[in-house]
């Protein structure tokens, strides 16, 4: 089978790329950009494209299907050579489902805790050597790729995104996996730049249970209050499956969990992790694995990466890295942290990084996020704001929004350089929390 990728320097494309080129696919593709690890990736497969742009040419009627990824325009040239071909042109969800309608389905769903819940399984189940297919939106310890679609697996773990499927497919890309068993972690607002206004948002999980069909196994977060009230208004309300926080001590820097009178100590820590837990838990049990061997194997597990993850410690400080940028993500982390040790100084460094969090109305919902670290610094850079078409966002605005007693704020390089450099790590923790790179900031320079 031909297949052409628009846009295939995009993470998840870059991957379904090689994994469809390893089956025995055909496989084409253009992009205007590709950066590391795609680059890399797609250059050791032999799928990078000679030159970068877009080229009408390469669209002809050899080719069977079209994936088009969300990096592209709806008048990007080689998407309408396409359509006058009448070629099939996918979004990768409506292309995943395609070639998984007949497997098992478990799709991870929520604003915040996917990848973390799916890592989860992942871990679990590999432990237990289950063989399964698989898409997921970060590079997980275990695994070599991020996508796996073979012929023979019966069962396929999908990480749920809600965001748009591409240009001309604009429904969440939950919409398009049709699951045999789903979760959903919580809802919390993002994508300003697609959902204008929290209710437009809340709407789409409001389709999306809405949507599935009435065998599908739903587990969901009963604490988090808006997911709640959609589960009650909802068809699924008698068969959805409520999840919340275990109960926990922290004994020796470590969070500990009692399962049927038996003490077991976790690899990794925080509230949200452990409801995280929970919902992994429930959806390895609608796999046939049991309790038992769920704890056995999960007391392991050390973290997906850039989820809390541990640079480097010593004696009494550590660092560590977080993908969070949501606020509620970055809220969960400060705290996940401060309750680990409190008896360390915490400093909570945030890169603004995304449309939303540079965005001058959703920037408001970062009020207290950092209030639980001791030291407060937030970064962002005027050359992000123009790559993002966005207006300035001044100094004064986010230091009214966050309102933290000992806030730095920083929009130079330079200047965040300069700071970390004279930290003194000595009964000190430093979170570093950015869905992107600090403007190519090395942490390591700045840590003993």
């Amino acid at each position: 089978m031909r297949v052409h990728f628009i846009a295939i320097g995009g993470s998840v494309m870059s991957q379904l790329a090689i994994a469809l080129h390893k089956k025995g696919y055909v496989i084409s593709g253009s992009d205007d950009e590709i950066f590391d690890p795609s680059k890399s990736n797609l250059k050791a497969h032999q799928l990078l494209p000679e030159v970068m742009g877009w080229h009408p040419e390469k669209i002809n009627d050899s080719i069977e299907a079209v994936i088009l990824g969300m990096h592209a325009k709806p008048d990007n040239i080689e998407l309408l050579k396409a359509q006058q071909l009448n070629l099939k042109v996918y979004s990768y969800p409506e292309f995943i489902y395609e070639n998984a309608k007949d497997k098992k389905r478990i799709v991870v769903a929520g604003s915040h805790g996917k990848t973390t819940i799916t890592a989860m399984v992942v871990h679990v189940l590999k432990a237990l050597k289950m063989d399964f297919d698989y898409l997921i939106g970060a590079k997980l310890a275990g695994l070599d790729s991020q996508v796996k679609l073979t012929q023979h697996n019966e069962v396929m773990i999908i990480e749920g995104d809600e965001y748009l499927s591409s240009p001309i497919h604009r429904q969440p890309k939950i919409m398009y996996y049709q699951p045999n068993i789903t979760s959903i972690s919580g809802i919390a607002w993002d994508h300003i730049n697609v959902f204008p206004t929290e209710v437009d948002y809340i709407q789409q999980f409001k389709n999306y249970v809405d949507a599935l069909d009435t065998s599908c196994a739903l587990i969901y977060n009963q604490e988090d209050e808006t997911l709640q009230s959609i589960i009650e208004e909802s068809a699924q309300k008698e068969r959805a499956i409520a999840y919340s926080t275990p109960t926990f001590n922290i004994k020796q820097g470590q969070f500990e969990i009692d399962i049927n009178g038996e003490k077991i100590a976790l690899s990794f820590f925080g509230t949200h992790n452990l409801q995280n837990m929970a919902c992994a838990q429930l959806l390895c049990e609608q796999l046939g694995v049991s309790e038992s061997d769920f704890y056995q194997h999960i007391q392991h597990f050390k973290g997906a990466a850039r989820r809390l993850q541990l640079l480097k410690q010593g004696n009494n400080w550590a660092a560590y890295n977080d993908f969070a940028h949501a606020p509620s993500k970055v809220k969960a982390s400060v705290n996940a942290v401060a309750e680990l040790w409190h008896n360390r100084q915490l400093t909570a460094l945030l890169e603004l990084h995304t449309y939303s969090s540079l965005n001058a109305t959703f920037i408001k919902g970062y009020a207290n996020t950092l209030q639980a670290a001791d030291e407060a610094i937030v970064y962002f850079n005027a050359h992000t704001l123009s790559i993002k078409r966005l207006p300035d966002l001044s100094v004064e605005a986010v230091e009214q929004v966050f309102d933290h007693p000992n806030l730095k704020v920083f929009t130079q390089k330079e200047d965040l350089e300069a700071y970390l450099k004279q930290l003194h790590f000595n009964n000190l923790n430093l979170l570093v929390m950015t869905s992107g790179n600090l403007s190519g900031v090395d942490l390591f320079n700045y840590l003993p």
